[in-house]
């Protein structure tokens, strides 16, 4: 990480991913953005400005298809473009999964390095509130089953700035999955700071146990931390920041030092993301381990029923207690 001396700004969630792709374009003509609604700045503001400032040819409004777009995408990272491929929401990703799945991934592998795919494409996921079972899913554990991409999963204005530069430079296909409704998050963004892909940062120091979380839900995470502080139960809390590479020395570290691990996350429990992590720290350190997801079920559209598939601070600290007892 580097830090600079300039006075950070205070941007919200969807600004600082602007500023970063702005960033970009200016540093690279290679880069360009396409997508639906990207010309007049994008579903939630991510590319606010960006059509008025590079044109249309640099940012590039689509027909309503996403496997057009994923593959306009690919086809334009293997001519030598570095495309930031827009999806709206990662649920509509889907229809484009070939074009990611048996071209993007595999390009490099298959064709022995001679072909490199450098796109990013981002995929807001999770529960988007009151948009239902369609467009409320959070899906990242198929791809970091993936091999061949990079999947990444920011959590503050700061860390969707830093990281999105950051997979910009990185010369493979990196699925970028921006929480739904962190979009008016605001915070300081330093544009010094650069974060690495695969650095997990550490949140909280504590000692009863390892909090590993990411996106959104490191917001429950934290305040279930607070709640467990005013009960003596200090907590590490880990955001992952990039879910693969994922950062094994830092979680690993810390599960050796506490023994004990609780991981959790937005998507549903059963195969998600959290069992690779536990797995991997039972195999490393034996140390106890619990995860905490989502019941295995469509998310509803009644607030009744969206709430049955949030995973609250009262469940995480409850888990907690039970890990720690």
């Amino acid at each position: 990480m580097v830090l600079s001396n300039a006075n950070p700004k205070d941007l919200s969630y969807a600004q600082a991913a602007a500023l970063a792709v702005q960033r970009e374009m200016e540093a690279d003509p290679r880069v360009v953005v396409l997508g639906e609604d990207v010309g007049r700045g994008g579903i939630f503001g991510q590319y606010q400005g960006l059509q008025q400032r590079f044109g249309a040819d640099r940012v590039i409004d689509t027909p309503i298809s996403e496997a057009a777009i994923m593959g306009a995408g690919v086809g334009m990272a293997l001519a030598g473009l570095r495309p930031v491929i827009e999806m709206r929401v990662v649920d509509f990703a889907l229809c484009g999964m070939d074009e990611l799945v048996n071209q993007a991934a595999k390009n490099r592998f298959m064709f022995g390095g001679q072909g490199r795919v450098p796109l990013v494409a981002r995929m807001p996921g999770g529960i988007w509130d009151a948009s239902a079972a369609q467009h409320s899913q959070s899906l990242e554990a198929w791809f970091t089953h993936l091999p061949g991409v990079v999947v990444v999963s920011p959590s503050t204005p700061q860390d969707n700035y830093s990281l999105l530069r950051a997979a910009l430079a990185c010369g493979d296909p990196v699925v970028y999955i921006e929480h739904k409704t962190l979009w008016g998050q605001r915070g300081p963004v330093d544009e010094g700071i650069a974060v690495p892909l695969g650095q997990a940062a550490t949140l909280r120091r504590g000692d009863a146990l390892t909090l590993v979380s990411w996106g959104r839900q490191l917001q429950a995470c934290a305040a279930a931390c607070d709640v467990l502080a005013d009960e003596g139960i200090t907590v590490e809390l880990i955001d992952l920041r990039t879910l693969w590479p994922w950062d094994r020395e830092t979680v690993l570290a810390a599960c050796a030092r506490t023994q004990r691990l609780l991981v959790v996350h937005e998507a549903v429990q059963a195969s998600g993301f959290g069992a690779e992590i536990a797995a991997t720290a039972a195999e490393a350190s034996g140390c106890r381990i619990a995860r905490l997801g989502a019941p295995r079920i469509p998310v509803g559209y009644a607030p009744v029923l969206e709430a049955q598939s949030r995973v609250g601070a009262e469940a995480i600290a409850a888990a907690a207690r039970r890990l720690a007892g």
